[in-house]
This record gives structure tokens, sequence and C-alpha cells, in this order.
């Protein structure tokens, strides 16, 4: 019998490359921010009072530093995974964000920068992971640290949709969304 799991989408506090406006995508080694560190302590706080079983985090280094206050606040160990890694820009990362609307073809879910990943890669990489969270879940409710694509791609295979219809809306750092899946 089907029952339903409770997802909790982390998005990672500002990072130095949000603030500075550089598109980051999977460059592991960007820290928060002063202010990230502040919205990671607030996201954790609202995730303790969720009492997820569960944390998971992206191993990007913006998404442990983040994982680390939702750790302390839950009492939950960290469990690092590369699914939840943000999309991969390949060779764009670390140019200004500003550069790139010219650049991305925003409305090709197939579409990627050279050794970069598309939007179809990432839903299948997230539809995967979620599969196995539904198919092995080791709480009801699971804490998931991730980045604000990896988190639009999670809501498409919630809702059933694929790659081209993910939401368009991206959740602000140091937010939290919950979402029902069935496992």
């Amino acid at each position: 019998m089907s029952r339903p799991l409770t997802l909790l989408l982390v998005r990672h506090g500002q990072s130095e490359w949000n603030a500075a406006g550089l598109m980051q995508g999977q460059t592991p080694h960007v820290p928060l921010t002063e202010l990230g560190r502040a919205q990671a302590a607030g996201a954790a706080a609202e995730v303790a009072r969720l009492a997820p079983g569960a944390l998971f985090s992206s191993d990007l280094l913006r998404a442990v530093q983040t994982a680390e206050y939702c750790a302390e606040a839950t009492g939950l160990p960290i469990s690092t995974c590369p699914a939840l890694r943000e999309q991969g820009y390949g060779e764009l990362e670390g140019r200004p964000s500003r550069e790139l609307w010219d650049v991305v073809d925003w409305t090709d879910a197939h579409w990627s920068a050279p050794g970069g990943e598309s939007l179809a890669e990432l839903h299948a990489r997230v539809e995967a992971f979620v599969k196995h969270l539904c198919a092995e879940p080791p709480a009801d409710v699971i804490a998931l640290v991730t980045h604000g694509d990896t988190i639009r791609a999670a809501q498409a295979v919630a809702a059933g949709l694929g790659p081209d219809a993910m939401p368009v809306v991206t959740p602000h750092n140091g937010t939290v969304t919950r979402l029902e899946v069935i496992a």
C-alpha cells in the first residue's frame, strides 16, 4: 500500500557567487556569505519544527554548510549525495549570470553548455533519486538540502511532469519547500 512521503527541500543559503551574480552550477568550493549563514540558520529552525527523520545534502560546499545548520538543529547526521547537486553548467560556471541570457537556451530542456548537463539530464537524475527514496524511505519526513534547479526538478517529478514542464520560479536562498510524494 502506498503512503505519503514528505520531502523538505531546503535551498542552500546565499553563497559568495550568488552575491556576486556568478553562475555556480556544480562548482564545488563556493562558501556561504554571512547572510547565507543566517538564512541557513533560519531554514534549519523551520526544518527542526517539521521533525524530519533523515537528512540528505548535495555534496557541494554551499549545501553542506547549510546542512550543518540543519544537522545541529535536528540532531540528525548528514548523508551527502551527488544526486542532489545543482544542474551542471560546464564551461559557463564562474561567468556572470547576466552574460548568459543570450547564451543559454532556457526554453530547450535538452540544451546543455559544453561540459554541462541539460534540464532533461538533471530531471532524470533527480527522478532516479526520488524513486530510490520512495522505494526505500529512511523516514516518513526527509530533509534534502539542495539547489534551486534541483528543487524545481523535484517539484516536476512529484507532479508527474517532464523536464519541459518544470516550475519556472526558483525558491529563494534559505527557504524550505514542502513536497508530498507517494512512496
